[in-house]
C-alpha cells in the first residue's frame, strides 16, 4: 500500500509517501509544496491544488491521510489553512475516494506511543522508524510523513478515519 501524507499548510504544506508492506515502511518521497507571502489568495490556493493534483499523479498513492487541523488562537491563520485544506482535498478527491484524517494527537500517539510527545521526538521517532540517517526538514514535512505512517499502521481500523 502506498499512502500520500499531507499536512496541510499555506506557505507550506507538507507531504509525504510511504509504502506498506505488511508491518514494513519505507519512505519514498517527501517535501513541501510552497506559496509566497504577497502572492493572491487564489493564486496560492491554486498552486497547492496543483502541487497536490501533481503528487497523486506521480505516486498514485492508494490512500491519501491529511493532518486534521488545531488552532487555538488564530482564527485568520485558521481560515487560511482551512482554505489550503480544502484545495489539497479537491485535488486528492479527484484522484480517489480513499480520504483519512487523523487528529495530531493520533498521529504521535501511533510514531512515538504517547499523545502528548514533542515535534522533536515525533521527528526522532520517524527517523528512526524509516531507517534515515538525518530528521526530514521543515517540520511539515516530516509531520506529512508522521501522518502516512499513522495511517499505515492503522490497519482494517482505518475506515474509522475515513473522511466524511
Amino acid at each position: 500500500m502506498i499512502v500520500l501524507g499531507i499536512d496541510p499548510g499555506y506557505a507550506l504544506m507538507g507531504w509525504g509517501v510511504v509504502e506498506s508492506k505488511g508491518n514494513r515502511m519505507r519512505l519514498i518521497n517527501y517535501g513541501c509544496v510552497e506559496t509566497y507571502a504577497h502572492t493572491p489568495m487564489q493564486h496560492r490556493l491554486r498552486s497547492l491544488y496543483q502541487g497536490v493534483r501533481d503528487l497523486v499523479n506521480i505516486y498514485q498513492p492508494d490512500d491519501v491521510a491529511f493532518e486534521e487541523l488545531f488552532f487555538a488562537h488564530n482564527v485568520t491563520t485558521a481560515l487560511m489553512v482551512g482554505a489550503a485544506r480544502g484545495a489539497a482535498i479537491i485535488a486528492a478527491t479527484e484522484y480517489t475516494e480513499n480520504l483519512y484524517e487523523y487528529t495530531p494527537g493520533q498521529i504521535k500517539q501511533a510514531v512515538t506511543g504517547s499523545g502528548r510527545a514533542d515535534k522533536k521526538q515525533v521527528q526522532q521517532m520517524v527517523k528512526m522508524l524509516l531507517g534515515m540517517d538525518e530528521i526530514p526538514k521543515p517540520d511539515d514535512a516530516a509531520d506529512a510523513i508522521a501522518c502516512a505512517m499513522t495511517h499505515c499502521q492503522a490497519g482494517i481500523a482505518k475506515e474509522q478515519f475515513r473522511m466524511k
